[in-house]
């Protein structure tokens, strides 16, 4: 491969030196707004037909080199009118662009290249870097929360974790359902080491026919990053910080210790035992939650230095983070560097380079910190009078929560460090006048490392270690991608045609090691070396995994009179995961049209639209973001699978898994149709959208008899479809009130419903949503005809009162206060006086089917204010925490003050047996509406007039405020409705269970321009 990387960039500039004569002219300008002549800085120059441009400086110059005469300058910027300007003969070219909102003219970018919204046959939503830099979210994907239709985000408060996104519902069921984030020609799968305020705009590709253009990759949508780059003209410097607090918001209220203790004799005479607790010796007692969580402080500062000659720009920046976690010990810190150059080699060719590096380091929070949090009995102190921590034996609550968390803190010593670079250099050549060819090459290279330390200790009876155990997990990866791409552009006439084709060739290879040892000595960090332990402990495992791809891709654009649109696209991929059975190449076509009706010439005469027009679309994805090698048999062996025969002994092996004779690409096929409209001078604008997503071929492992002799009892293969189908839509107001104040409103909303179409296993359903269940209880269930990972048990009908309401029921062996299940069906489907599994219902869906966002910008003057608004409705969770027990766990005040104490005290709440009996089974009482609506960000800014800048030397300089997820409206019970599924699970989602709650956030911050 290394061989045909340099014979093809040989070639490459073999071609750029035969056609370097190619003639040029340079033109420079100014680009300023019409309605008062101010400079519009980072405005959008560029030739038509092509992805070269640049962008104006601070002052609104710009200096650009055109290929011939025949060029065409393009200058666009959001929310102004977009003009197109001949060259012809000039050699200054200044562009004064009106203020409109006619979002059809605005510049969006697209696979492999760049449209006019009007352009755009598919549905492509834009956000601004500024946009997302404002707000004080840690990953730049946060925030996007609330902005996008159809675009769904689950935040973490762990500090460095990333955020789930889901695009139009879930694409997958196994493997990763994030999208495709492509950074600057670079494919990620997290873009966690990325400052947000380095991103010009982020451009979310949400239907098939947008997204196939990345066929191999696209199937849970694509997300393209384009960062900041130099522009020409003096040095500006930008600092941006801020600095503030996060706490934990709707913190649980648990019971106290007086509480707890009569709760738990309750549970104890219950089971026929005497009390165990006097609660009139006990007070509040510990509150776990306010001894181990904290106010957290959080700070960032970003500094970048950009510029550019009549040859060259430059871009260099530097970030770092700093973020508190609101588990005491846990932070995170991030340091990012940044630089970028683009150089006008010959008039005709053009090079650049962008290089990214980061490296983090985190104190990890304690595993099962939040369980033991909810868990912990508050009769036991964190620490004695003599200083020892507090020992639940001492109270006799049993094993179910024998631990002190404080004591789970202290000698948790975990951290994990990781490092990241990655770069791409591309070479532009206009070949011939509207014919470029642009090659790139792009990788990453990233390893981590997670150290843990288990020291020797005894705090409590449990808690307590004999055996020092140190273990390092060290993986990493290396990653390449090679693109060349060839693009037409012609227009003759009311013709307007775009052609391109190109190549791509991948290669992605992981590697982990794991190693430990035990009893190594602790004097300080730089002492933990595994040859410290003993020699016939230590242990070192690896794995890995390598998958290459080679993809070629075209795609024709067509309009007439800026009227009648067409896109057409294919892509051709072919992925070393699928090389079983000759199945390696998939094929993903895509097609869409439009319509501008405004255009049209019987339009002219109306005045009420501004913009009209309809849009659809059809397309194929592809997904390659599962396991390798899902089609070899794989064995174990070990000692319990030797045999002795002749006298001799003979290692064994037991087949691992079943597995399907082939596995075919997961495919997805998409529909979408739209409507765009501008009314009212333009300052109501509007988009709609319906689509349907059908997922195809979907992998899933689903259970298999365990008695057939497999390590693993299930089978992972095509085994289903799926489908997304749903209603968008986007309404922007903006307009201004005398000279001083302009604003604009943002509402945008989502329906989406998610549908089983067909599993391989036909009727009998795939079970899943073990987490936070005990005795191996199930909560989730996906069968045909329901969405993925819908909540299944059994419909609570109230709480039995008396031993005489137990004789009459279904469940004899109940007890009074346990839960009274609706007996619905027997073998011959009727019901037959028993509870069994075939009573249990769809209880719940853990796929949200209302997403919504109000955006509102406010500018008087110097003065800007922000408010965002974000929710979710129809959507619900499964609260585990209230029914993870083994034992005496502690119980919230909203249960011990309406728990079943007696006959006649509740027939909603069971006892404080809640944990037995068959009160564990996933019922409809641990499922709870997930719909909340959140004040997401409020900001308030400070403009300094220029009169101030000029005598502090400086070019702007803005102060303001911050308030995130400060308010929130809910009904669920527990820490937070947004809780994230297991990554690699959608059959897992909205299950709660020890999941890291969100925080607000309260900060202060500055922007200062020099």
């Amino acid at each position: 491969m290394k061989t045909t990387v340099r014979i093809l960039y040989m070639h490459v500039f073999l071609f750029c030196s035969i056609v370097s004569f190619a003639q040029g002219i340079n033109v420079t300008g100014k680009v300023t707004s019409g309605s008062d002549g101010s400079a519009l800085p980072g405005a959008s120059v560029l030739i038509k037909g092509t992805t070269t441009g640049v962008p104006t400086d601070i002052d609104g110059n710009y200096t650009i080199q055109v290929p011939s005469s025949e060029s065409v300058l393009v200058f666009s910027m959001i929310g102004m009118v977009a003009q197109e300007i001949p060259v012809g003969t000039q050699t200054v070219i200044n562009a004064a662009l009106a203020e409109d909102a006619k979002s059809l003219n605005e510049v969006v970018v697209v696979g492999y290249g760049t449209q006019r919204k009007l352009d755009v046959t598919g549905s492509v939503a834009q956000i601004k870097g500024e946009e997302i830099s404002r707000q004080p979210s840690m990953n730049a994907v946060s925030g996007l929360q609330g902005k996008v239709a159809g675009v769904q985000i689950n935040n973490s408060g762990k500090p460095g974790e990333a955020p789930q996104i889901r695009i139009r519902g879930v694409g997958t069921a196994y493997g990763s359902a994030n999208p495709l984030y492509v950074v600057d020609g670079v494919w990620f799968d997290d873009i966690s080491f990325l400052n947000s305020a380095d991103i010009e705009s982020m451009n979310i590709l949400k239907d098939a026919s947008s997204q196939s253009i990345y066929g191999v990759r696209a199937a849970n949508g694509v997300v393209l990053i384009t960062t900041k780059r130099g522009k020409s003209g003096k040095a500006v410097v930008d600092y941006n910080g801020f600095a503030g607090f996060q706490k934990v918001t709707n913190q649980i209220e648990m019971a106290n210790a007086r509480e707890y203790a009569t709760m738990v004799n309750e549970l104890s005479n219950i089971n026929g035992k005497p009390n165990i607790l006097d609660p009139s010796q006990y007070g509040e007692g510990t509150d776990w939650y306010n001894q181990i969580l904290r106010t957290a402080k959080v700070n960032n500062h970003q500094l970048s230095i950009s510029g550019g000659g009549e040859k060259s720009t430059y871009n260099l920046s530097l970030g770092f983070l700093n973020q508190e976690g609101v588990v005491q010990k846990n932070n995170f810190k991030r340091y990012t560097a940044r630089l970028q150059n683009d150089f006008q080699v010959l008039k005709s060719l053009k090079v650049g380079y962008t290089a990214t590096g980061s490296y983090s380091k985190s104190q990890d929070e304690a595993g099962g910190i939040f369980r033991q949090l909810y868990a912990a009995g508050p009769v036991v102190p964190v620490y004695n009078a003599d200083g020892s921590y507090g020992d639940p034996n001492d109270f006799g609550l049993g094993d179910a929560n024998n631990f002190n968390p404080q004591v789970t803190i202290d000698f948790y010593n975990q951290n994990t460090k990781r490092t990241l670079l990655t770069a791409n250099a591309y070479a532009e050549l206009n070949v011939l006048n509207g014919l470029t060819f642009r090659t790139s090459l792009g990788g990453r290279y990233s390893q981590d490392e997670t150290r843990s330390y288990t020291p020797q200790y005894a705090a409590t009876l449990k808690q307590q270690n004999t055996t020092s155990v140190l273990q390092f997990v060290r993986p990493q990866t290396r990653y390449w991608i090679f693109e060349n791409t060839l693009t037409y552009t012609k227009e003759f006439g009311n013709h307007n045609f775009t052609a391109l084709i190109g190549q791509s060739a991948q290669r992605d290879q992981s590697y982990q090691l794991t190693a430990s040892a035990l009893n190594v000595p602790y004097s300080s960090e730089g002492d933990l070396y595994l040859t410290l332990g003993n020699a016939d402990s230590r242990y070192v495992t690896d794995q890995g995994d390598l998958g290459t791809y080679a993809s070629y891709f075209g795609r024709v654009n067509y309009s007439f009179a800026d009227r009648y649109l067409l896109n057409a696209s294919l892509r051709a991929d072919g992925s070393s995961k699928f090389f079983q059975g000759g199945n390696a190449w998939g094929y993903f076509p895509s097609v869409g049209a439009g319509w501008v009706i405004s255009n049209e010439p019987f339009m002219e005469s109306q005045k009420f639209f501004d913009n009209l027009k309809i849009r659809g679309s059809w397309g194929k994805i592809g997904n390659a973001s599962v396991p390798s090698n899902l089609s070899t048999l794989t064995v174990a062996t070990g000692g319990g699978l030797a045999a002795v025969f002749g006298g001799q002994l003979n290692t064994g092996a037991s087949i691992n898994t079943i597995i399907p004779p082939t596995t075919y690409w997961e495919r997805g096929v998409g529909t979408d149709v739209g409507l765009e409209a501008a009314i009212l001078d333009s300052r109501l604008s509007l988009e709609l959208d319906y689509y349907s997503k059908k997922t195809e071929r979907a992998i899933f492992d689903i259970p298999v008899l365990t008695s057939i002799g497999t390590e693993s009892g299930r089978i992972v293969g095509n085994q289903a479809n799926f489908r997304n189908k749903g209603f968008e839509a986007a309404l922007t107001w903006r307009d201004e009130i005398g000279k001083d104040l302009t604003y604009s409103i943002g509402l945008n909303g989502s329906i989406n419903d998610n549908t089983v179409l067909s599993v391989s296993s036909g009727s009998n359903p795939i079970y899943d949503g073990g987490v936070g269940l005990t005795s191996g209880a199930l909560a989730t269930r996906t069968v045909v005809g329901d969405p993925i990972g819908s909540f299944y048990g059994l419909i609570v009908d109230g709480i039995f009162q008396n031993a005489d309401e137990i004789s009459k029921s279904a469940q004899p062996n109940a007890k009074p206060g346990d839960f009274r299940y609706r007996d619905i069906s027997g073998t011959n489907g009727t019901p037959d006086g028993a509870i069994t599994g075939l009573d249990r219902q769809v209880i719940g869906n853990p796929n949200p089917k209302y997403t919504y966002g109000i955006n509102t910008s406010w500018n008087y003057k110097t003065i800007d204010l922000t408010l965002d608004f974000q929710g979710v409705a129809k959507v619900d969770i499964y609260n585990a925490n209230m029914g993870w027990r083994y034992g005496n766990e502690n119980f919230t005040k909203d249960f011990f003050d309406n728990r079943w104490h007696g006959e006649g005290t509740s027939n909603t709440y069971p006892s404080a047996n809640i944990g037995g009996g068959t009160n564990y089974l996933p019922n409809t009482f641990f499922v709870q509406s997930g719909s909340y609506f959140r004040v997401r960000n409020a900001q308030l800014g400070y403009t300094f007039p220029q009169s101030v800048n000029e005598k502090l030397k400086i070019r702007k300089l803005r102060l303001y405020a911050n308030a995130q997820n400060a308010l929130n409206f809910f009904k669920y019970k527990g820490l937070s409705p947004e809780v994230r599924a297991n990554e690699n699970k959608p059959t897992q989602a909205g299950i709660d269970a020890n999941v890291y709650p969100i925080s607000a956030t309260y900060n202060f911050g500055i922007n200062v321009t020099f």
